[in-house]
């Protein structure tokens, strides 16, 4: 009789086994940005959140790029995305969330969106001359949709820019803007005569200011601004010459909602191994509470939960290094794995019990940013539509 082959010990961090689906530059890079973040992140993140401020948001930003982490879907002009591809750049917000969604959002607003944008839609003289910089972090970009009045419905934005001459003049507000104050050039998107166009807006021109958003009780460790707009002008090269109406935004927001699916579970990894670790030392009636069985229920169903979200992560990002990804199963992603997300922080809140309320957990941090990041780029309404619609043929958005 043939031996059967020795079976590999069961690993608690990594159950399924998922990690054999990754090959040495994937694990490289995960634990190049891991290590970066325990390092320049965790010790410092619950002061930030408590504080409500991201202190040396570009000195960050600017070591983000050393570690090329900005624009890594992204090939060309400095970007790292040649030898990235999809998997390794989710694997990096994977990590990057684990630590805090703030810097998950720094890096998705500057890679996903803003950068995204200019080098999907930009002229070669705008990628030449922001590109570079950006994914070197020397400066850092944010990316204007949404308005104080119109979220989940851009087609209704009021930001709108008229020609005068051989210019074009820029007014309106745009709300919750990550990196709005510190951004050195924002990407915004306004209604004109030939539909929606996005403009590529230098932050230092006369007529535009961004002042921060403050009072907030989630992804408090982040920049969020209101950006105005009060007759900003700009050169007739500021428009992005490749994007026409809505589908150009969207495609961007797209892009970013897949490193959500990603991001979304390092928030849940983070609280299930607190959870872990708080039940095998927390002792009640004589024993650890990870001995009781509703307890063990709990990590069970929080492990699922979580690896199947991760191995859903892996599935969409080969897809999309294969070209083969659709904006609907993105939707998936980020429905599920953001709402299951939440679920398994707030159950990670039981288990912690009055500790899971204090900052010398992360539980509750990570819980609150999930509120956010639930609503954020898509509500869960909208992307429930967005399946519903591809799943009947019926269009129930108006």
């Amino acid at each position: 009789m043939t031996a059967s082959p020795k079976l590999p010990p069961f690993d608690p961090a990594d159950p399924l086994g998922i990690d054999e689906l990754l090959d040495a530059e994937d694990l490289a890079v995960r634990d190049t940005v891991r290590k970066w973040a325990e390092r320049r992140v965790l010790p410092h993140v619950a002061e930030w959140y408590e504080k409500g401020e991201l202190p040396g948001i570009r000195e960050l930003a600017r070591e983000l790029g050393e570690i090329g982490a900005l624009g890594m879907s992204l090939s060309g002009y400095g970007c790292a995305g040649a030898g990235a591809g999809a998997v390794r750049y989710g694997l990096a917000c994977l990590e990057l969330e684990a630590a805090d969604s703030g810097i998950r959002s720094l890096v998705s607003v500057q890679g996903s969106l803003a950068m995204y944008a200019i080098h999907r839609f930009g002229s070669e003289e705008q990628k030449q001359t922001w590109l570079p910089r950006m994914a070197s972090g020397e400066v850092i970009g944010c990316f204007g949709l949404t308005e104080p009045d119109h979220g989940s419905d851009p087609a209704s934005m009021r930001t709108y820019a008229r020609r005068d001459g051989g210019d074009w003049v820029l007014s309106g507000r745009k709300m919750w803007i990550t990196n709005g104050s510190v951004a050195s050039v924002a990407v915004v998107w306004a209604q004109t005569e030939e539909g929606i166009r996005g403009f590529v807006v230098p932050t230092d021109r006369p007529g535009f200011a961004a002042p921060e958003i403050r009072h907030k009780w989630s992804l408090r460790a982040s920049v969020t601004s209101e950006l105005i707009m009060d007759e900003v002008r700009l050169p007739a090269d500021a428009v992005l010459p490749g994007a026409i109406g809505l589908k150009g935004p969207l495609s961007c927001l797209s892009h970013a909602r897949y490193g959500i699916v990603w991001g979304a579970m390092g928030a849940a990894r983070t609280c299930f191994e607190a959870a872990v670790d708080y039940a095998r030392t927390r002792e009640q009636f004589g024993k650890p509470i990870g001995g009781f069985q509703l307890t063990q229920a709990k990590l069970a169903d929080m492990a699922v939960e979580l690896h199947k979200g991760i191995l859903l992560a892996h599935h969409l990002g080969r897809r999309m290094d294969a070209g083969r990804l659709r904006p609907e199963q993105v939707s998936f992603g980020k429905l599920n794995n953001v709402r299951e997300a939440i679920e398994i922080c707030r159950t990670a809140r039981t288990i912690l019990g009055a500790n899971g309320i204090s900052l010398e957990y992360p539980v509750m941090r990570h819980a609150t940013n999930l509120e956010s990041v639930l609503t954020y780029e898509g509500t869960v309404e909208m992307h429930q539509l967005v399946l519903g619609k591809a799943l009947t043929g019926l269009d129930a958005f108006r």
